[in-house]
């Protein structure tokens, strides 16, 4: 325990969003998607790596039949957004007809999200939602505005709870911002 406590206290500058928070915002969101969406399946589309840990604890609160599929999508270059973003589905993705709710760690220039929708339109979705983790408004980009959101948060490079900065920091309880000496180079 020690060596992860000094971990968190060497690399992170300030706790945006505590365990307790995240715990309590998760069951409001279980609730609140499972009475939308009552009566009804929804696929909950599930955008990796960084919203494993939050998609895997709103799928467990809700209260509706739920299909998860996971894709990969990715717009950025350490922790800048380069605009360009790639999408990787898994075998025997198919979206046609169904209700979709896009499961994402965080939203920040929005392209990758306006990017994924787009594509399970065209692939024939039915409905097409998004439930982010941490929302950066001030960031946007595109017109995308999530139906759900966790958390609104300033701009600051944000880790844990699934959150990275080049595959590092993921396990954290909590999001912090991370101290610039650890991606300043």
């Amino acid at each position: 325990m020690e060596k992860k406590n000094n971990l968190i206290t060497d690399c992170i500058e300030e706790v945006l969003v505590s365990e307790e928070q995240i715990k309590a915002r998760i069951k409001e969101l279980g609730e609140e998607i499972s009475r939308d969406y009552e009566g009804r399946e929804i696929c909950v589309l599930t955008v990796l790596t960084g919203s494993f840990m939050f998609a895997a604890d709103i799928i467990r609160e809700l209260s509706i039949p739920a299909k998860v599929m996971c894709i990969f999508a990715t717009s950025y270059e350490g922790t800048e957004s380069v605009g360009k973003v790639d999408i990787i589905k898994g075998k025997g993705f198919n979206v046609k007809d169904k209700e979709i709710l896009i499961v994402e760690d965080i939203v920040d220039t929005g392209r990758t999200l306006q990017a994924v929708s787009q594509i399970l339109k065209e692939e024939g979705a039915k409905s097409v939602e998004i439930c982010t983790f941490l929302d950066k408004p001030e960031r946007r980009v595109v017109e995308l505005y999530p139906k759900y959101i966790g958390f609104d948060i300033p701009n600051k490079f944000a880790v844990g709870y699934g959150l990275d900065y080049e595959h590092n920091f993921r396990q954290f309880p909590f999001v912090g911002v991370l101290k610039p000496e650890y991606y300043e180079k």
